[in-house]
């Protein structure tokens, strides 16, 4: 077993544990010892951040390849439109290449916490919420996502990442979990150097 740490992370807080820069981190909020970030919020982002104290269970949650899906709250100047939805369902040109499609849909407003600071909003100038959800994790995604289909992100608030969710936990606020995550499999090298040749268990099997 393992033990996962769901933090929801405020507004201007890097997800990390110390700063050169006098910037809020981890530690203002996670007071465990040996824990670590299982991949990254922006400073500017709020909302569910992993964190763990085992390297296997890091690398699961974090690298890209295990697709764990995301979900994300996301305030937006504008009234969102069908054709900007459709749009990131298809997948969205960026500078480093084509999005794979997302799953977006708009939705009221919800029943999130008051940011501090408030997001700047324009006189005159509607905002509208949509959720999105993908299973990649490229740099500032979502923000340049939303920007490129003419809806510049105000407010980001990840939800979710796969099952687990925000949902009973305060912000600046986390909960404990206890999970248990298949060994990652690993073969020797001369597997990987002969992956045809037969093994010595089975030459022996077949006496």
């Amino acid at each position: 077993m393992s033990t996962v740490f769901l933090l929801n992370k405020p507004f201007h807080v890097l997800s990390q544990f110390t700063d050169n820069e006098g910037r809020d981190t981890l530690a203002s909020y996670v007071k465990e010892k040996g824990v670590y970030a299982a991949g990254r919020l922006d400073y500017d982002s709020e909302g569910l951040l992993l964190l763990t104290d085992d390297g296997n269970v890091q690398h699961q949650l974090a690298h890209p390849k295990f697709k764990m899906e995301k979900t994300y709250w996301v305030q937006v100047e504008g009234e969102i439109t069908q054709d900007a939805l459709q749009q990131l369902r298809k997948g969205v040109e960026l500078k480093d290449g084509m999005t794979r499609p997302a799953k977006a849909l708009a939705i009221d407003e919800p029943n999130v916490w008051p940011r501090n600071p408030p997001i700047r909003e324009r006189k005159n100038q509607p905002t509208s919420w949509l959720e999105i959800r993908i299973s990649e994790g490229r740099n500032r995604q979502i923000r340049r996502m939303t920007a490129a289909v003419g809806f510049p992100t105000l407010r980001l608030i990840r939800y979710a990442i796969g099952n687990w969710t925000l949902d009973g936990i305060q912000q600046g606020e986390y909960r404990k979990e206890e999970i248990n995550l298949p060994a990652p499999k690993r073969r020797t090298g001369q597997q990987r150097k002969h992956p045809s040749r037969t093994t010595p268990q089975r030459r022996r099997s077949r006496r």
